[in-house]
């Protein structure tokens, strides 16, 4: 039987669950085995996962949300609704309830809220689209389902019919309501790091093994005088004074001799395995494998390979939601990834040049860019002043009249 018919029937057998953990521990047959189990919770203590998360909801959540219609084929900018200003009401405005609705789509696939309230504005469904929206936390939330259909939310003990919840998922399969969990998947390399670590606190802390041998070379001792000679070297060592003995002892410090280097080596690797399961490449969360090198030509290729190949389809997602569920047709929503292209200053100069140039751009658009206001009559005969009079349009030929 496939991992996904697994996971398909785990869920027909669980149609209460609470996670997506517990639905790949269901498929499985087992809790997820290891020194640590890691939930989306647990996994937040690696320095990695938080990383990605950050790093991921920090850009989505600073991208200005932008509303359109279309008017005769050209895209106009509308008025947002409330929703995507304060979507929490006067307390949450749209950063902070993007930012903490990305965090749990990318930890857990699934971000859940509360509607409680709704406009005047009718949406598909017949409902009035919503206008506010709370957050709760994913481990407040149970799930009932039949086959792929979510039939009931519970949340805080209480029940709520699908549309009265704000649901968005991500990392789908088809014939599941819920979106699946990248913790989950990566289970098995987190543990792997996180368990490297508890035994590392527990070998420097001398909790794994002793800390130390103190053996003697020239007589095997019974158990009451090995008492008597740990007590006496405890004794002068735990105050950081001299031990003194004859020529028969030998002292060992076992935690000298711990596989360092193997033990960085592999947290290494737990780093870039981790960065890849959340979609961000190792470089961008400082977790890049000693040996590899990727290098661009400058920071916006950079960043724009992120966006392409790692965050856009995720951003994409969302504008549908946003689109589909909170606004009205025919509008439509998008997030301006403009922010995380912004060139550096001398490439942005050029490319603004180049399209004035071109006629593509106006001088006066040129300025708005840069939030300045177009030009004055002064400013222009300034510069008339400094690199010369500014040519005329020729006037064009009226219809008929010779050359």
């Amino acid at each position: 039987m496939g991992a996904l018919t697994k996971l398909r029937h785990a869920f027909t057998r669980n149609a209460q669950v609470t996670s997506a953990e517990e639905l790949l521990a269901a498929a499985r047959g087992r809790k997820t085995a290891g020194a640590v189990h890691v939930t989306a919770d647990t996994a937040l203590r690696h320095s990695a996962v938080w990383a990605c998360l950050r790093l991921r909801a920090d850009l989505v959540s600073t991208m200005p949300v932008d509303v359109y219609r279309r008017v005769n084929g050209i895209q106009i900018e509308v008025a947002k609704p409330p929703v995507l200003v304060t979507p929490g009401g006067t307390t949450i405005g749209i950063k902070e309830w993007l930012y903490s609705s990305q965090v749990d789509l990318d930890r857990a696939g699934n971000v859940f809220g509360i509607i409680t309230e709704r406009s005047g504005v009718i949406g598909p469904d017949g409902r009035g689209l919503p206008a506010r929206i709370e957050l709760v936390a994913l481990g407040d939330v149970t799930i009932r389902a039949t086959g792929s259909q979510i039939t009931k939310f519970v949340i805080g003990g209480k029940e709520y019919e699908p549309w009265e919840i704000w649901h968005e998922k991500q990392y789908t399969v088809a014939g599941m309501p819920l979106g699946l969990s990248p913790v989950a998947y990566a289970a098995w390399t987190i543990e792997e790091s996180l368990s490297a670590q508890q035994f590392a606190r527990d070998w420097f802390a001398g909790g794994a093994v002793p800390m130390a041998e103190l053996k003697n070379v020239s007589k095997t001792i019974d158990k009451k005088q090995a008492r008597v000679a740990r007590e006496n070297f405890e004794a002068a060592v735990s105050t950081g004074d001299l031990f003194v003995h004859g020529n028969d002892w030998e002292y060992k410090p076992i935690q000298a001799v711990a596989t360092q280097s193997a033990f960085i080596e592999a947290r290494q690797y737990g780093l870039s395995d981790i960065a890849r399961f959340f979609g961000c490449p190792g470089d961008m969360i400082d977790a890049a494998v000693s040996g590899s090198s990727i290098t661009y030509a400058s920071i916006t290729q950079r960043n724009l390979q992120f966006l392409i190949m790692h965050l856009g389809p995720a951003v994409a997602r969302r504008e549908d939601a946003f689109t589909r569920n909170l606004t009205p047709g025919p509008r439509y929503v998008k997030l301006n990834a403009d922010a995380l292209l912004r060139m550096d200053p001398e490439a942005r100069a050029r490319t603004i040049a180049a399209q004035i140039t071109s006629r593509t751009l106006t001088p006066s658009e040129a300025r708005a860019i840069d939030d300045r206001a177009p030009l004055t009559e002064d400013q222009y005969a300034e510069f008339d002043r400094l690199f010369g009079a500014r040519t005329t349009t020729p006037t064009t030929a009226a219809p008929g009249a010779s050359s």
